[in-house]
């Protein structure tokens, strides 16, 4: 499962969802460390299919992506609300199947927004799309940056994972750890 120590080194995909067009990125590496590009890819789905296909296609590509990199978690950028309805609904139709795929594989999945990833990856939320595609090849050590835009969203979310993921990974088990203890001391004061 997920590394959570100190210095582990932990494989995440990232994926920057969409019905026409997935980007998948996997990244390896942990926190204040260089990290190492494992692969990325852009899946695509025909947008004259009915869109049951085009999820079911997209469950298959997500789920061979994931029995073949073999991450240790995977992070989904949080779908938010666009102007265009029709977009936001096929991307958040792609983040679940997304999500499932994961959950189906027993593997951890975390969300997050596309400000906490720009603010993870360039240290400014408001970053635009050049930013965060300089810094991905800056970190990544790329010789160009990766294209579509996709795949570099996508590799900016398993970035902002691995850096990020570590620190929510600790507090959470510790919260996990306390409720425990006070779950035990109540049950302790009754007897």
């Amino acid at each position: 499962m997920f590394a959570t120590g100190k210095g582990a080194q932990v494989r995440v995909v990232g994926i920057d969802p969409g019905l026409t067009r997935c980007g998948l990125g996997v990244v390896e590496g942990t926190a204040g460390r260089p990290l190492t590009l494992v692969d990325v890819s852009v899946l695509r789905t025909a947008p004259d299919q009915d869109v049951g296909t085009r999820l079911v296609d997209l469950e298959r590509q997500i789920g061979e992506w994931l029995d073949r990199v073999r991450p240790d978690s995977v992070a989904v950028e949080r779908v938010f609300s666009q102007h265009n309805v029709r977009t936001v609904m096929g991307t958040a139709q792609a983040a679940a199947i997304a999500i499932a795929a994961a959950t189906r594989r027993g593997l951890p999945v975390s969300l997050h927004t596309p400000s906490e990833v720009k603010a993870a990856v360039t240290g400014n939320g408001r970053a635009g799309k050049e930013q965060v595609q300089a810094m991905v090849t800056r970190l990544l050590r790329l010789e160009s940056p990766p294209r579509p835009a996709d795949a570099a969203d996508a590799l900016a979310l398993a970035i902002c994972q691995v850096w990020r993921g570590g620190a929510q990974s600790r507090l959470a088990a510790a919260v996990s750890t306390a409720k425990a203890h006070q779950a035990q001391a109540r049950v302790e004061v009754k007897t």
